[in-house]
């Protein structure tokens, strides 16, 4: 091995920081290196990562320097791991001066050096980082904002990340016009809690009041694209923009967790049952192509089967079309971790029942759209995603990825459209 690879786990937000690290790296000329960024959202997420540092030490000749969420979060269990050479915090990844310190004349090994990573919660800014581009060249993520002031009952993140701070309106305009210039047709706005944006910056800033400022003063730029909100505390100005910007995607990924009151209230979530399914009937009644997609928790801790049931029929009462489901499994430092638990094989069969709900939903999206004209943003040289994020098939196309190709709906093969690029 003779370059830098950087294994990611996790969020878009990680996927970002992934490239800031990259960036660094190759500024301080760190190389024959495995940068493992890892991520803390569950049990399981902690294993993966695990399992992959013990991979890359076996297959590579390299140092292996952990960070990410669970790196901050638990650091002494990554140090303590014989294959690792270094543990490296969230805040600490994104400052070029940890890489020269990583290139081969600072890279140390004794235990004083192994780890850095220092108080998250103390920190009290998010840096933007004016990133060039990515590996792939079909869309690009802006980190907007960072952290959480939120403790939901199941979360670990917020001690990984940090209070909510946000990336200042003009710093993000330009890292959008900075990609926008270097080819990118698509950006995605990406945070930990998107929806709270702005609200340790003056002016009144708002999440809504930033897509509008990025599609006025970047007008250019074909594609913007929202990761995550949390529809109950989403602002009129984005709600508006939603329903009047062409260019804003008629796509939102909710953070909805479960379809039941008792459970939401458990979870510690800001929101009723009633008021996930008002806002997808108000925001389709306001934009009619919308699309949602949204995570959902399966198992958590003292669910019933009638509980249950309700997250199961929130798919279809808030008309959900992308499911990202989530088995529940106890985060240790997390209240829901002390509450008693559900057997795992109930949980096992709740997040199958889920996922062939969504499986469901995806084909009935799919149906019916013979003859539909749409724009596909192409991913590879035959792959794409439409603008509500309908993943599509396209033939013939020569596209390059990053591409914009119109086409016409021919069918679906049950996962995704089959489409005829237009000539």
């Amino acid at each position: 091995m003779s370059d830098l690879e950087i294994i990611t786990f996790g969020c878009r937000l990680n996927a970002y920081e992934s490239e800031v690290m990259r960036q660094h790296a190759d500024a301080a000329g760190l190389a024959d290196a495995v940068i493992v960024n890892t991520c803390a959202v569950t049990g399981e997420a902690v294993r993966q990562a695990r399992q992959a540092i013990r991979k890359a030490r076996r297959e590579v000749d390299a140092k292996i320097v952990v960070t990410g969420c669970a790196a901050q979060i638990d650091p002494d269990r990554f140090a303590a791991m014989d294959e690792v050479d270094r543990v490296v915090g969230n805040q600490e990844k994104l400052e070029a001066h940890t890489f020269h310190a990583l290139a081969p004349a600072g890279l140390g090994t004794s235990d004083t050096e192994k780890v850095s990573v220092n108080d998250i919660m103390s920190v009290t800014e998010t840096a933007n980082h004016l990133i060039e581009g990515f590996g792939g060249r079909a869309r690009a993520y802006v980190q907007i904002q960072n952290g959480c002031d939120h403790r939901c009952t199941f979360c670990i993140i917020p001690f990984g990340r940090g209070p909510s701070r946000s990336v200042p309106a003009g710093e993000v305009v330009a890292q959008v016009r900075r990609l926008v210039e270097n080819g990118y047709r698509e950006i995605v706005l990406t945070g930990v809690d998107m929806t709270a944006y702005g609200k340790d910056l003056p002016g009144a800033m708002t999440l809504g009041k930033l897509v509008r400022s990025v599609l006025k003063l970047v007008p250019e730029l074909p594609r913007l694209r929202l990761s995550s909100i949390d529809s109950v505390e989403a602002d009129p100005d984005l709600i508006a923009a939603i329903a009047e910007e062409e260019r804003l995607m008629p796509h939102l990924h909710l953070s909805l967790q479960a379809g039941d009151d008792l459970t939401l209230k458990r979870m510690k979530r800001r929101h009723a049952r009633a008021d996930s399914v008002a806002f997808c009937e108000a925001m389709r009644r306001a934009r009619p192509d919308i699309v949602f997609g949204a995570d959902i928790i399966a198992g958590f801790p003292t669910e019933t089967d009638g509980m249950f049931e309700n997250s199961l029929a929130l798919v279809d009462d808030c008309g959900l079309t992308f499911l990202h489901v989530f088995p529940f499994s106890p985060r240790e430092g997390t209240p829901a971790a002390r509450m008693p638990q559900v057997h795992g094989a109930t949980v096992a069969e709740r997040a199958r029942a889920l996922r062939e709900k969504g499986t469901a939903a995806l084909r009935a999206h799919l149906e019916n759209a013979k003859g539909r004209r749409i724009q596909v943003l192409m991913e590879t040289g035959t792959q794409g995603r439409s603008a509500d994020f309908t993943p599509v098939r396209v033939d013939p196309c020569a596209a390059a990825a990053g591409a914009l190709v119109d086409c016409v709906v021919s069918g679906d093969d049950g996962a995704a459209w089959l489409a005829e690029a237009l000539r």
